[in-house]
């Protein structure tokens, strides 16, 4: 309660970051709770109102079009928050699955080092050679545009820097005190790596995933805008770019607002990252007993 307690008092100082969180619950909740914000149907057509600007209303129906509408007369806000709902996925999942790939590799190479030390970074150096966004289109164009093989694609193109950066910090953590007691008393490697170094990579982690959600979201619009991701009928912001450029000097309205969610969207979670980075630099490390336990209550050697 404390340290929730406290985490409330520095959010309160800072707040544009408390800002940011806001921002990032409420685009979250409307995404995945769309019906409740706006009862459009995203897909649904009417040519007779296409491309009408916000704040339009119907005369026939007296439906408010708060964003206006598309070339296909679909409600903008219900593709917006439609577009929201598949970029955060494929932006979240994508994370999800390089992130859990390159922290166990890295853990791997940091931790036993030798040949296979030699072989994961040898495997990193070579795909970091080549341009992510190429190795994505090569893929793309191969396997074919879809949901699914865009969360893939992205996964496989960012992999190694969780890989590198994990690698790194488990070669400082095995000169610590701690992780020397620990082995020193014979705690197997399972117990040493997932006991007493993986806490302490948590927070590093933690930023860099923040830091590569803006990341996915910003390649998984690139992607689409190029028209190797989300497809038609499906809605992402890169994609209602992509549809609304032919438009810039007649419907302003149709890449304005996907533009802004993007910007605000990665904005929001730079901020929140470089803030997450801040607090954990503040953070000493310590062994999983000594982070449960006040520290005079225990030391590194008796939590093994």
């Amino acid at each position: 309660m404390e340290r929730i307690r406290g985490l409330a008092r520095e959010l309160w100082h800072n707040k544009i970051v408390a800002l940011a969180i806001v921002f990032l619950i409420v685009l979250i909740l409307a995404a995945f709770f769309s019906q409740l914000v706006n009862s459009f149907d995203p897909y649904a057509t009417n040519i007779r109102l296409r491309n009408k600007p916000p704040m339009f209303t119907d005369p026939a129906t007296g439906d408010l079009y708060i964003l206006g509408t598309d070339p296909l007369g679909r409600d903008l806000l219900a593709r917006l928050l439609e577009g929201a709902r598949v970029s955060l996925t494929v932006g979240l999942a994508s994370v999800i699955v390089s992130g859990t790939l390159g922290f166990l590799l890295g853990l791997l190479a940091g931790y036993f080092r030798g040949w296979s030390d030699d072989l994961i970074m040898r495997l990193v150096d070579l795909q970091m050679s080549v341009p992510s966004l190429l190795i994505a289109l090569l893929v793309l164009y191969v396997l074919g545009p879809s949901l699914t093989n865009v969360i893939f694609v992205l996964a496989i193109t960012r992999w190694m820097v969780y890989a590198r950066v994990t690698r790194g910090l488990m070669l400082s953590l095995r000169s610590e005190l701690f992780v020397e007691a620990a082995m020193s008393m014979g705690a197997g490697h399972g117990r040493t790596i997932f006991r007493h170094m993986v806490p302490n990579l948590a927070g590093p982690i933690m930023v860099l995933a923040t830091l590569e959600m803006a990341v996915m979201l910003l390649t998984e619009a690139s992607l689409s805008f190029l028209g190797l991701g989300i497809q038609p009928p499906q809605s992402s912001w890169g994609l209602m770019l992509a549809q609304g450029r032919e438009y810039l000097t007649t419907a302003w309205w149709l890449v304005t607002f996907p533009g802004l969610a993007i910007l605000f969207t990665t904005l929001s979670i730079n901020l929140i990252a470089t803030w997450l980075r801040a607090r954990s630099t503040d953070q000493p490390m310590e062994s999983a007993g000594a982070a449960i336990d006040p520290p005079a209550a225990r030391t590194p050697l008796e939590a093994v």
